[in-house]
């Protein structure tokens, strides 16, 4: 059969593949997947660094979560696109299509695909050592919660460009203020002062106990359909203009410097794709786990300096009437978490403020919002820009 000026969607170029045994001895699965992926990037001709994009199985006996971000700290790689497929016997070829398609939205340009896995003799014996290095370096020193390794990052914060408590306090400030603009907000009709939030308990010195999500429950969901049927459908689409991701660490030992967080990546290259430059955007709904990841994106985003965001806030509003208005939900530290439900709430708002939905919060003559997401430890990075 010949394909009759049919387009080729994406190219395979390596392949890699270890001779299966019986049995592993000794073996990990980071390690067979970094031997896989050797072979196959070799096949290929390229060097690792060609790699941009990241596909992987769910069965990773290293890590029971953040798996691709788990394997990328081990391989040594910082892709633009990575996901966990699990589908089962039909993960190698779904696999496949996902790459071109990744590919073709321009969110990376060469993607490896790989599954491995180990089978002991004795399940019940000493166990293959642990090469993940969140084991080895972060857990042992009792880094082993989203708490601490966030407080280290603030505190690398605060050393290295002499931030104050007060400065990272102002963000949670404006998290409870606008979340008293949204009755479904966990914290609304409870505002609270920079002055409440200084004297609420250290949790993790220098994290303070409002400025940490609060878990809680809830849910959250969006449809996404083509552009020929959005138009026939009742309310006016929001549409994806721009994506970026990357993914650098798992483990915060392991983490680059703050100015060159992940997210500087991820969000010029959603801000590139969509051709607008980060004052144009209306809405910044940006993930906010931890006051000191709003810090980040601050600055990492372009709006001001490294080590600067404390002296640019002082001269900004950023409620829905503000110049620039910042989770006007409430953020997650206003809004509350519903697990990962709670990062989704960034799109939910975006879409109510696009749509003009946002009643009671709405920015005027919104048109274009910056979301975020943040996976792990400030490590596995998404920006989008969406726009009415």
């Amino acid at each position: 059969m010949i394909l009759k000026k049919r387009e080729p969607l994406a190219a395979v170029v390596g392949i890699g593949e270890i001779k299966p045994v019986r049995y592993t001895e000794g073996k990990t699965t980071l390690g067979m997947i970094a031997e896989t992926v050797k072979l196959a990037v070799e096949d290929a001709g390229l060097e690792k660094d060609a790699i941009d994009g990241l596909l992987v199985g769910p069965q990773v006996g290293e890590t029971p979560q953040h798996v691709p971000a788990t394997v990328v700290e081990y391989l040594g790689i910082k892709p633009r696109m990575s996901n966990v497929v699990d589908l089962g016997g039909a993960t190698g070829a779904g696999m496949l299509w996902r790459a071109a398609a990744a590919i073709r939205m321009g969110m990376c340009e060469t993607v490896v695909c790989v599954l491995a896995n180990t089978n002991e003799r004795v399940k019940t014996g000493p166990r293959s050592p642990n090469r993940n290095p969140i084991r080895e370096f972060d857990v042992p020193f009792g880094a082993s919660g989203a708490n601490t390794s966030y407080a280290l990052l603030k505190q690398r914060h605060m050393a290295e460009y002499g931030s104050t408590q007060e400065q990272f306090a102002q963000i949670a400030y404006w998290a409870r203020h606008n979340a008293q603009n949204n009755p479904q907000a966990i914290f609304y009709g409870k505002p609270a002062t920079v002055e409440d939030i200084l004297s609420s308990p250290i949790i993790v010195d220098p994290l303070h106990l409002f400025e940490i999500v609060m878990p809680v429950a809830g849910g959250a969901a969006f449809v996404v359909t083509s552009i020929e049927s959005a138009k026939k459908l009742p309310k006016p689409p929001v549409y994806l203009y721009g994506a970026g991701e990357k993914l650098t660490h798992r483990a915060v030992s392991q983490s680059p410097p703050l100015a060159e967080s992940p997210f500087k990546f991820a969000i010029a290259q959603a801000l590139q794709q969509a051709k607008v430059d980060v004052k144009e955007i209306d809405l910044l709904s940006l993930y906010d786990c931890y006051t000191s990841v709003v810090a980040n994106q601050i600055e990492n985003a372009g709006l001001c300096g490294p080590g600067q965001f404390g002296e640019w806030m002082k001269d900004q509003s950023f409620d829905h009437n503000g110049n620039f208005p910042l989770n006007t939900h409430g953020g997650q530290l206003g809004f509350g978490q519903a697990d990962l439900a709670g990062g989704m709430s960034h799109i939910i708002e975006a879409v109510r403020q696009l749509r003009h939905e946002a009643h009671g919060r709405q920015i005027p003559n919104a048109r274009l919002a910056l979301v975020t997401g943040n996976g792990a430890t400030m490590s596995e990075i998404t920006a989008l820009v969406l726009g009415a």
